[in-house]
């Protein structure tokens, strides 16, 4: 299984970007899938996440009103469109998806053995 993102890059503040996940080796159309980041320093932290059907959605506080998620199952891919970037979004972002199915996105806030995870991808957002 893998999980390759792309999209990051270096942008200045309020500019977006659009960071996508694509998943190969099996396909995640019945599980939860999302995104987390982690900054020089801190602990990773949970981003955003959307549930199988893309009809339920979390977001962290932080992020919440300038970040959204989606995904295309016919594609085995979540995206995470960042807007009115501030330099605190600086970090790599980390797709995740949860093995298990039917999983609520809220739950994913909390960091499982049970996720696969991506490589990273930087966003470096810039005054």
């Amino acid at each position: 299984v893998q999980l390759v993102e792309s999209g990051g890059g270096l942008v200045q503040a309020g500019e977006s970007l659009r960071l996508s996940c694509a998943a190969s080796g099996r396909t995640f159309s019945s599980n939860t899938m999302g995104w987390f980041r982690q900054a020089p320093g801190k602990e990773r932290e949970f981003v955003a996440a959307i549930d199988w059907s893309g009809s339920s959605t979390a977001y962290a506080d932080s992020v919440k009103g300038r970040f959204t998620i989606s995904r295309d199952n016919a594609k085995n891919t979540v995206y995470l469109q960042m807007n009115s970037l501030k330099l605190e979004d600086t970090a790599v972002y980390y797709c995740a998806a949860e093995s298990s199915p039917f999983s609520n996105p809220q739950a994913f806030r909390v960091i499982m053995t049970s996720y696969y995870w991506g490589q990273g991808t930087q966003v470096t957002v810039s005054s």
